[in-house]
């Protein structure tokens, strides 16, 4: 990075509220370097707007601004304190003289929901203390439904900029305050109308939907629900915010860094006068995880300080970070390759690629669009030679990366039967929380559709006034209109991926209402539905995921035809006649701990209704009796459900036989009823044995939702990865539990070598700083699952560096996931979570690659990275005899 671009990415919102209810947002957008300057800007300006919050003593003061703001783009709750005693409160409905009221009427709309009372302040609104903000919107179902001008002071308070130093200096415990629990731009994710809220629409009734908008957030984060006094305004909240996604969305690998460095910038400038003593300086190494003797960093700070004001200001800092970072065992590496040390030739270059990346005959093309992808200077470029700097660029990129760039698009075939897929399958998708008391949600759909889901799951029972509902039945989770359902899978169904998506249906409604689910069914999907064979003709396999693009597939249970009930099935027909109903309903797993299934038996059995049977077309629900019943009754359209502990026993005792199993016919796999805290299963077990939709809790984030998510961040995150060949075979002799791979096994040597700039595990101990160490995790077949892991650093989380070698022996390499984790060890406690990295065997890049970790719940912990070498090689004969 050069000095003069060292704020190449400025970007801000400025939000000001007054008494005369004036309200202006500016975007900008640019650089300022050597080569001139580029820039964007939009501003918004109105006046004569009605006050932005009615029921706040006094609207909080207007924020100044500055024209030179490098700042990162910041948003975030510090901001629901400033200037205020009391926190700004809910909207309050017409009827309600406190905000415990609105709270009351919303639990009336919402059904049975806990409301805690909380501490008042004088003006009697709620007022939870900054800690308790987190505690009280897990305990409590309804959103937070705030006015404009408390988002306002959110947005305005959030802003973290560069001051001009004409700016008085605030005092550091007034910083703190204003930095505080922030929320950054890069974490929204986008922001919808008010229609499109749950929380907005049941409160339609006290303003009009058209004045209220979402911020959605990435990952698991609860949705922000917002309320302006006007169209207008909301449209203008809307305009701005969607500009400054779109700005951080597109940031390239440079301006992600540039803001990254902007952000440790002003964190560091503690009484935020626009530059760094060297107290600040030591403050701002223990936030970064670094661990530096006192004199040596000193030393650091008086080199980079040229003007000798005992200040480091913007690009000074920048000089200094560059002297932190540093990285000589990328420099030893360069110089091996290197004739002078200076610069790596294109020959070189090659070498390099063909000798350690293993990139093959291809390495000459590939070093040519590599030196003109990262070199930084133009004449290095016309030379065809690489810098150290365009070497390390390089390395760090998405072409240095250990995921197999390739493997990020489409490659696979897409033309085979559905059943030599594995498809990416959600569990009770409409639940966002546990499975006796959560809360029912259409976003629950709609994040599970955005990840990649091809397969969700709705429990539909009779609702009032005719419609049916959607809820975890015989339980206490709240309840969802079964047409919201719809109209959300309809909308977000396609918008990642193209490919089929299958409703698993669990109907439990009576006739008339089964009728009114066909109804919502065809008339909001629409041409999107599939309700009848393609090309009308009898189909002799499971079609293709091409052949099924951009439709939705009804899976559930079909009246049988006359030609099936002619089969001879005597010893099995009573049996099955007393147990159809019990498993189909033991499918979702709702009524294993169900203290209603006594009095449920002697319900009189549900009639199907023919024309929901009619829109199951390819995915008919069976009962699963045998592997022999199977092949000798069930036809290839037909599929079985099987709990966790149905399969893992089937798959011990003929794990050959369910192979063969699900070479011809679907299978789904779902957690047990047992796991009430909607946690998960290994799915990798399932997988093994060729299991197609292995259904997950999708909002429980750890180890097992890392597995699901690795196996199908390839593809083009699509939701279809074709299973491997002896998975696919009807004549395999292929078992899980005692597996002979048919191609040789592998040795996989990884060399950990560094860590880059890791996250503090708990960023409210400024002076603790991680010991970490990494752990290499295997997940296959049961030989092949194991871990090993380094020694840990101590103090050290900025740039640990370990040099230390693993080495695996992998039998069946075609079904293997890899597992990075980056731990803080603890000798007191179990060691904490830093960071993860998953990816499938097959997707591996080797040579010296960069692993970029992702948190908990998959997010980028940019630029958190972990810098390894990988080498793969057959295994002998003689050695694996």
């Amino acid at each position: 990075m050069k000095s003069s671009d060292s704020w190449s990415t400025a970007s801000r919102i400025l939000l000001g509220f007054r008494s005369e209810s004036y309200c202006e947002i500016e975007v900008s957008e640019g650089w300022h370097g050597d080569e001139g300057q580029r820039g964007s800007s939009l501003e918004m300006h109105r006046s004569s707007i009605p006050p932005l919050n009615p029921v706040l003593p006094t609207p909080p003061p207007r924020l100044p601004h500055t024209d030179q703001c490098p700042g990162p783009l910041r948003v975030g709750w510090a901001g629901l304190r400033k200037e205020l005693t009391p926190l700004p409160t809910p909207l309050l409905p017409s009827g309600c003289k406190s905000a415990s009221d609105s709270s009351t009427l919303q639990q009336k709309r919402r059904g049975s929901q806990r409301v805690q009372e909380e501490q008042r302040s004088p003006a009697g609104f709620p007022c939870p203390t900054a800690e308790s903000i987190p505690e009280l919107r897990r305990r409590t179902a309804i959103l937070p439904t705030v006015t404009l001008a408390s988002a306002g002071e959110a947005l305005g308070d959030g802003v973290s900029a560069a001051r001009p130093a004409a700016r008085q200096s605030r005092s550091a415990a007034d910083a703190e305050r204003h930095t505080d629990a922030q929320v950054s731009i890069s974490d929204v994710d986008t922001v919808r109308e008010g229609h499109e809220s749950e929380l907005l629409r049941n409160l339609a009734e006290e303003f009009p939907l058209e004045q209220g908008f979402t911020i959605v957030f990435h990952g698991r984060r609860s949705n922000l629900d917002l309320v302006a006094n006007s169209v207008q305004e909301a449209q203008t909240w809307m305009h701005g915010l969607q500009l400054l996604v779109g700005f951080v969305t597109n940031m390239d690998q440079q301006e992600r860094l540039d803001q990254w460095l902007s952000d440790w910038f002003q964190r560091g400038d503690k009484n935020q006068d626009g530059r760094m003593s060297f107290g600040e300086v030591q403050r701002l190494l223990h936030l970064m995880n670094v661990e530096m003797d006192q004199e040596y960093a000193f030393q650091l700070f008086q080199t980079a300080d040229t003007s000798q004001s005992g200040t480091l200001e913007g690009e000074e800092f920048v000089e200094f970070y560059k002297s932190l970072t540093q990285r000589p065992e990328v420099q030893e590496l360069f110089e091996k390759f290197s004739s002078d040390g200076q610069k790596l030739t294109l020959l070189e270059f090659v070498d390099f690629l063909q000798e350690e990346q293993k990139e093959g005959e291809r390495a000459s093309d590939l070093a040519l669009e590599l030196i003109d992808r990262y070199e930084p200077s133009e004449s290095g470029k016309l030379r065809h030679v690489l810098s150290l700097d365009g070497f390390l660029g390089y390395l760090c990129s998405k072409d240095g990366d250990i995921f197999n760039p390739t493997c990020h698009s489409l490659y696979q075939d897409m033309t085979q039967p559905l059943n030599h897929y594995y498809i990416n399958s959600s569990h009770n998708t409409y639940l966002v929380g546990d499975q006796l008391c959560g809360q029912s949600s259409v976003e629950g759909y709609i994040r599970a559709l955005k990840r990649g889901c091809r397969c969700v799951e709705v429990d539909i029972w009779d609702g009032p006034s005719g419609e049916p509902i959607v809820y975890h039945g015989h339980t206490l989770t709240s309840r969802i209109p079964f047409k919201d359902v719809v109209a959300a899978i309809g909308q977000y169904a396609f918008q990642t991926s193209d490919y089929p998506v299958i409703l698993s249906l669990e109907n439990h409604c009576s006739w008339e209402q089964q009728e009114i689910i066909v109804r919502h069914l065809t008339e909001i999907l629409g041409d999107q539905l599939l309700m009848t064979a393609l090309d009308g003709q009898p189909p002799t396999q499971l079609p293709s995921p091409e052949d099924l693009r951009r439709k939705i597939l009804v899976k559930g249970k079909k009246l049988m035809l006359e030609e099936e009930e002619e089969e001879p099935e005597a010893e099995l027909e009573a049996e099955q006649e007393a147990k159809l109903d019990l498993e189909a309903q033991l499918e979702s797993e709702p009524q294993e701990l169900s203290p209603r299934n006594e009095d449920k038996k002697k319900k009189p059995k549900a009639i199907l209704c023919p024309a929901l049977s009619a829109l199951v077309v390819y995915l008919k629900a069976v009962t699963f009796y045998s592997f022999t019943h199977s092949r000798e009754h069930y036809h290839f359209y037909e599929t079985s459900s099987f709990s966790e502990t149905k399969a893992k026993s089937l798959i011990k005792e003929a794990g050959d036989e369910f192979v063969q199993h699900n070479t011809w016919q679907l299978s789904r796999v779902y957690p047990s009823g047992l796991r009430t805290d909607s946690s998960n299963y290994n799915p990798q077990e399932f997988w093994n044995a060729g299991c197609q939709m292995v259904a997950m809790n999708m909002q429980t984030a750890g180890l097992e939702m890392d597995l699901c998510d690795g196996l199908f961040r390839q593809n083009a995150g699509c939701g279809y990865v074709l299973k491997p060949d002896f998975l696919r075979d009807a004549q395999s002799s292929f078992h899980p539990e005692r597996p002979i791979s048919p191609f040789k096994a592998q040795t996989l040597i990884i060399q950990v070598i560094s860590g880059q700039q890791l996250p503090k595990v708990d960023n409210t101990k400024e002076q603790s700083i991680v010991d970490p160490l990494v752990r290499v995790e295997i997940f296959g077949v049961r030989p092949d699952t194991t871990r090993q892991e380094t020694s840990y650093v101590e103090n050290n989380g900025f740039n640990p560096y370990w040099g230390q070698t693993l080495c695996f022996r992998i039998l069946v390499p075609e079904l293997a996931l890899l597992r990075f984790v980056v731990k803080d060890y603890d000798w007191k406690s179990r060691n904490d979570f830093i960071g993860q990295y998953t990816l499938p065997w097959s997707c591996m890049q080797q040579g010296y690659r960069h692993i970029h970790l992702l948190s908990k719940d998959g997010l980028s912990l940019h630029p958190a990275s972990i810098f390894v070498h990988i080498c793969t090689q057959e295994v002998l004969e003689e050695a694996e005899s």
